[in-house]
Order: structure tokens, then C-alpha cells, then sequence
């Protein structure tokens, strides 16, 4: 029987039970990066959210396809390419390379596709045609645009009305919207960018549609179960989504919504444009990948967190603590010959589930490993430890470690390593001091005490 699962729904303002759809089946989408630069820390916060978020479905039976795309198509690509004279191909594609490196740090699971928008600039002008037909875009001077007023259900997920959007907001020179709120769907430019000869003419796709389209298009649904990002992309990004897809599909595009909370430097939200940023690929020559996602896992990931080096190495020293268990644990019975592999203990592995049922609650979850590694070690302290009740620990926690996304191996015995565990302990019985300090280090060094 699965775990009643509550998520957040930023689009109804409230804890909802999650149920599927279709069955068994879980379609999560969420945006990914912009690709003309390294990414920094804060835009990997969504990234391990859903990446546990995925995990745990799994854990609890379902069959998930998780998305995440690559925007390669955009303003700040051009920019960028035109001033390390390359294409934005080429720029693009070395900026996923780095992410994706950076998602092989943190142990990020495959991704059922991992869509570029380029590829779908077929369907985006489809998309746009139709829209244009059903009355719900139209052709400014330069662009087409998007009529918000044509969708009555706008605003609904910031919780804004358009009168209070519409304060302070003009129509930009030279251009024919007729709102001061729509937004671009296809931008008509001559400039040195990109450009698609198209049936709606020579230009590029707006940021808003893309994501629309593909998450349509990879899943084959006008609906899909939950979408998400950084909670910076609520308005107007996912607003925008949602009005396209209202205007077209009749739906919201998903039936939930969940949004991550900023990360911060000094109080204040870590952004490229703030010179604040963090740039992950080098917290992660100074943190473990797993260090990083226990980092994150403190705090709940609705909730701002403030980044600081010490709070990172707080994390690292706390996941060494969790290596160091698992491995003398693992080696002890090696050891003892017990090779047969332990139970889950049902009663931590339904608090760690029932913990990450609600709305995601890690730092709840984390309490159970915590138990569960302290019990173990106080084991480790007896000569003769309830080896049996060790395994069931052991065995409990790699399951908890894998939902976690931690990535915790630990190597066999080598037959050097058994002679000198077992020469140390032989030692140490016969109070034979010189021989276990000259074999003290040696096993420190490899873990093993």
C-alpha cells in the first residue's frame, strides 16, 4: 500500500494530496538552465529538489519520467557568443557539457529527455499558429504577441490581478502591442542572432513558449502531473506557461505546481546579475556532491537557505561520519563472514517515507538516518554487538541513502586490509602496543577504524 503523498500546490495556494493522473504514471517537468555561462549553486537547488522528488515516487511504486530542458536559444547566448566569437551552438553546448558534469557530481538521475529548445521550433510555430487562429495572438509591428486579456483565469498562480499588473506598466517604443502586459511568442528580428525562416516569419521563439511546447510535445499531454522550478520563475514565466496553455489546451498545463525558494548570499538572493553568484563547479572542488545535497536537504526546499562555506563544511564532515559507519559497519561483517545482506527496519523506513510524504519534509527524514547511524555506532563500540540487528541497520540506511540521492559506496576487504584488521585487533587483545600503533594509521587512513 503506497504513502498518502501531500505536496505544496502553488497554483491553489495549498497542501493537496498528490494522486496520479494516469495510473501508475508520474510526468514531472521542470525548467532548466539558460546555457551561456557556468551555473551557479542556487539553480541546482531545484535540481536535486526534483531529483529527490523523483526518487521517492520510484521508492513508493510509481513509474516517473522526469524533464528537464535546456533553454539554447536566447538574448544572452547571442551576447555571449558574439563576444568569444563563437556560435551559439558551440557556446551553448560547452555550458550544458559543465552542467552536466556538475549533475554527475551531485548524482542527479538520468533524465527521461532532456529536451533543447531549438530542437522544437517546428512545434513552436504550430503552437503560435494556433494561437493566432484562435484570436489569442497577434502581429505587432515586429513580433507576435500573446493577448493576456484573452485568458480570464490570468494571474491565478501569483495570486495577482491584472488591474494591479497592469499599474506602471507602458507600452515599449515602437512597438504595436495592444496591451501593455502581452508578451512575445515569436520575435521578427533582423539582428546577428539566430534565426528560423518559418511559415510566421524569420526570427526566434519567446522564452514563455518554449517550455510549453516541449513539455507538451515530450509527453504527448496537454495536462502533465507537476511542473516546476525556482520560485523567481512563478511570475511571469510559469503564469505566461499557463496562459498558453489555457488559451489552447483548456488546461494549466499541470495539475501541480511546486516552486523551490531562493538561495542566498548574506541575505540576499544569489543571481548573476547581482555579482553575488556562486558558480556550482567550484563549490563542488571544495564540497562533495553529496554534501552539497545534504546542505540542501536541511532546510525545507520551499524556504530560503543562506549558502556559507561553513555550513558546507559542517555537511562534509557529517557525510564522512555517514561513509565512516557504513564502512566499518560493512567491513565488520565482512569480518564475521556475514555476507548474507540484512532486513529494512519497517519502522524507520515508514517514518523516513512518511517524513518525505509531506510536501518533502528532509530535515524529518534526516532525523531517522541520524537515529539509525547512532544506534550503529554504539553497536560498533561493543565486542559483542548484535551483528544481526547492525546488518538490518546497515541494510535500512542504503535504501535511505538512495532515496537521498547520497552516493555512499564502499569498497570490500582487501586481503591486505583483513590481515591487518585482524593483526590490530590481535594486538590490541595481547595488549601488544608497538604492533597496533604501527598498524593504526594504516587502517585510519583506508577508513577501517
Amino acid at each position: 500500500m503506497k504513502t498518502t503523498i501531500r505536496l505544496y500546490d502553488t497554483y491553489e495556494g495549498k497542501m493537496r494530496e498528490f494522486v496520479p493522473l494516469s495510473g501508475n504514471e508520474v510526468d514531472i517537468y521542470y525548467c532548466g538552465p539558460t546555457v551561456y555561462n557556468y551555473v551557479h549553486l542556487g539553480n541546482f537547488r531545484p535540481t536535486i529538489t526534483f531529483d529527490l522528488l523523483t526518487r521517492f515516487l520510484r521508492e513508493e511504486g510509481y513509474d516517473v519520467k522526469c524533464v528537464s530542458n535546456y533553454t539554447d536559444i536566447d538574448d544572452k547566448i547571442i551576447r555571449e557568443s558574439l563576444k568569444e566569437g563563437k556560435t551559439e551552438k558551440e557556446l551553448s553546448q560547452f555550458y550544458i557539457e559543465a552542467y552536466e558534469d556538475c549533475l554527475s557530481s551531485l548524482n542527479v538521475l538520468p533524465l527521461y529527455r532532456h529536451p533543447k529548445a531549438s530542437e522544437y521550433i517546428d512545434n513552436m510555430v504550430d503552437f503560435i499558429s494556433s494561437l493566432m487562429e484562435e484570436g489569442h495572438a497577434y502581429k505587432g509591428k515586429d513580433d507576435i504577441y500573446f493577448s493576456v486579456r484573452s485568458v480570464p483565469e490570468y494571474g491565478h498562480l501569483s495570486k495577482q490581478k491584472i488591474e494591479d499588473l497592469e499599474s506602471g506598466k507602458r507600452i515599449e517604443v515602437d512597438s504595436l502591442k495592444k496591451d501593455p502586459l502581452d508578451f512575445v511568442l515569436w520575435k521578427l528580428t533582423d539582428d546577428e542572432g539566430i534565426k528560423f525562416d518559418t511559415s510566421i516569419g524569420k526570427g526566434r521563439p519567446g522564452w514563455h513558449t518554449e517550455c510549453v511546447v516541449m513539455a507538451n510535445d515530450v509527453f504527448k499531454k496537454k495536462m502533465i502531473d507537476i511542473h516546476g522550478g525556482g520560485f523567481d520563475l512563478k511570475f511571469p514565466h510559469h503564469e505566461n506557461e499557463i496562459a498558453q496553455s489555457e488559451a489552447l489546451n483548456h488546461t494549466r498545463l499541470a495539475n501541480f505546481w511546486m516552486h523551490v525558494g531562493f538561495l542566498l548570499t548574506d541575505g540576499v538572493k544569489m543571481s548573476k546579475s547581482l555579482g553575488n553568484s556562486i558558480l556550482a563547479k567550484d563549490v563542488l572542488q571544495r564540497h562533495s556532491g553529496n554534501a552539497v545535497r545534504l546542505f540542501f536537504y536541511q532546510s525545507h526546499y520551499r524556504a530560503p537557505v543562506n549558502y556559507t562555506e561553513e555550513n558546507l563544511n559542517a555537511c562534509d564532515k557529517t557525510i564522512s561520519r555517514y561513509h565512516l559507519f557504513l564502512t566499518k559497519g560493512k567491513h565488520r561483517l565482512e569480518l564475521a563472514n556475514m555476507e548474507k545482506a540484512g532486513k529494512l527496519i519497517e519502522e524507520d523506513y515508514v517514518a523516513f517515507l512518511s517524513a518525505l510524504s509531506n510536501d518533502l519534509n528532509t530535515a524529518n527524514a534526516l532525523t531517522v538516518v541520524d537515529r539509525l547511524v547512532k544506534e550503529g555506532n554504539a553497536l560498533l563500540a561493543k565486542k559483542d554487538a548484535d551483528l544481526t540487528r547492525l546488518q538490518d541497520i546497515l541494510a535500512t540506511l542504503d535504501r535511505l541513502f538512495l532515496v537521498l540521492g547520497f552516493s555512499l559506496p564502499v569498497a570490500p576487504l582487501s586481503e591486505e586490509d583483513r590481515k591487518n584488521l585482524e593483526a590490530y585487533n590481535k594486538a590490541r587483545a595481547e595488549k601488544d602496543y608497538a604492533t597496533s600503533d604501527r598498524l593504526r594509521p594504516l587502517l585510519m587512513e583506508k577508513g577501517l577504524l
